[in-house]
């Protein structure tokens, strides 16, 4: 393993420029770092808030697990994810990605399979928050392009 990810679950929000400086800091081995955060939308004005449930030791596990398998596959300097749970409103992040390698292709191939597993994988549910309506809407499904997705990186 070219590297040890940092694997973070956590209901406060998260700084994305810091977690790269943090990972580049005092390096000279990295030559790109990619990041990608996940943001909750507001599904066209009609979603208050997404609210993300998860057991915290089988989340951390499944995530530290991907995240290792990224480690395996590319060749890694650094891989930060970081995923949120509770209530996200729309233009809140809700998971990060950070990426580094001494070139660009391992470092955004490593983020686009962290995020393809992490919608697949990592066991989350997330509830629904209709705007205006005093009951919670309906939990969410998996969504079958996110699986087609994800099977891009079977071996």
């Amino acid at each position: 393993m070219s590297c040890v990810p940092a694997v973070r679950i956590q209901a406060e929000p998260f700084d994305a420029a810091a977690e790269a400086a943090a990972l580049t800091r005092g390096r000279t081995d990295i030559g790109a770092v990619v990041t990608f955060t996940g943001l909750c939308r507001d599904e066209g004005g009609r979603l208050a808030a997404l609210e993300l449930e998860h057991y915290p030791g089988m989340a951390q596990a499944e995530i530290a697990r991907v995240a290792g398998e990224a480690a395996q596959r590319f060749p890694l300097q650094g891989l930060v994810a970081v995923h949120r749970y509770g209530v996200i409103r729309p233009g809140e992040d809700i998971v990060l990605v950070v990426a580094a390698s001494a070139h660009r292709r391992a470092a955004f191939e490593a983020a686009d399979f962290m995020m393809d597993y992490l919608k697949t994988r990592a066991p989350f549910w997330k509830r629904e928050h209709p705007l205006g309506e005093a009951e919670t809407g309906g939990w969410v499904d998996a969504k079958e392009a996110d699986d087609r997705a994800a099977d891009r990186w079977v071996r």
